[in-house]
């Protein structure tokens, strides 16, 4: 079961990047396709991707299964779909550094959530985690906040990576326990976690305590683009 919802994930971000090359709207197609009564429009919805400690590792179970009984092309099917998720959170990290004028190096990106998913402190295989990595490498300037993921748990979740020392994350990443201070002097937020508190801010007041330009990349899909283009920001959501 877990394998063919997050089938549908992948499915959904694979044709959110289709949408964003030709200047459609994944939203719409989404809505078009769950009208569909065999199909429905659950687990229908663009973001940076699917994390959390069941999709993957059952996927990667089902894989596994398949190999042990010379199933290739079957293994091949399904270990696609973790292929896709991991590509959707690698475009999401370069459309950031690409949007900004084609580097990141020492610039201030607000990161709002690390949880993989809304009301849990559970962090496991978060997107957030790998869209920080790819940063990281091009020496990015981090602030984290989330109302529910300790400091010591997403330092963790970097350092298990292997890709810098622990003293190069915590030089290059920092957690902060309120979003004003993510906030303030941010060249660009992105949102990772659909956290319902996001969508509450004083976005105005955001606007005025960053950098210009103002970027927003919102992974989660959680933000009205109308708005906060009105305010003058440049937003960038999945699939459109």
């Amino acid at each position: 079961a877990n394998a063919f919802l997050a089938q549908r994930v992948s499915s959904i971000n694979s044709i959110s990047e289709l949408c964003e090359a030709t200047g459609a709207n994944v939203d719409e197609v989404a809505r078009a396709v769950g009208k569909d009564s065999r199909i429905g429009s659950k687990f229908l919805k663009a973001s940076v991707g699917f994390g959390g400690s069941c999709f993957q590792k059952d996927i990667l179970n089902l894989v596994y299964i398949a190999r042990s009984y010379n199933l290739h092309e079957v293994a091949d099917y399904w270990e696609q779909v973790i292929l896709l998720n991991d590509h959707q959170k690698t475009r999401f990290a370069e459309r950031i550094i690409r949007t900004m004028y084609n580097t990141v190096n020492g610039k201030h990106i607000a990161f709002l959530g690390w949880a993989f998913k809304k009301d849990t402190n559970d962090s496991r295989e978060s997107a957030a985690i790998y869209v920080a990595d790819h940063l990281l490498e091009e020496e990015a300037q981090i602030v984290v906040y989330d109302p529910k993921v300790p400091a010591e748990q997403i330092y963790r979740d970097l350092d298990a990576l292997g890709t810098r020392s622990p003293e190069d994350n915590r030089r290059l990443l920092q957690v902060v326990e309120s979003p004003s201070l993510a906030l303030q002097d941010a060249h660009a937020v992105a949102v990772l976690t659909e956290w319902d508190e996001f969508r509450t801010y004083d976005w105005a007041l955001v606007k005025q305590q960053m950098k210009r330009p103002a970027f927003v990349f919102d992974g989660r899909k959680l933000l009205n683009r109308k708005d906060l283009e009105v305010l003058g920001f440049q937003y960038y959501a999945i699939g459109e």
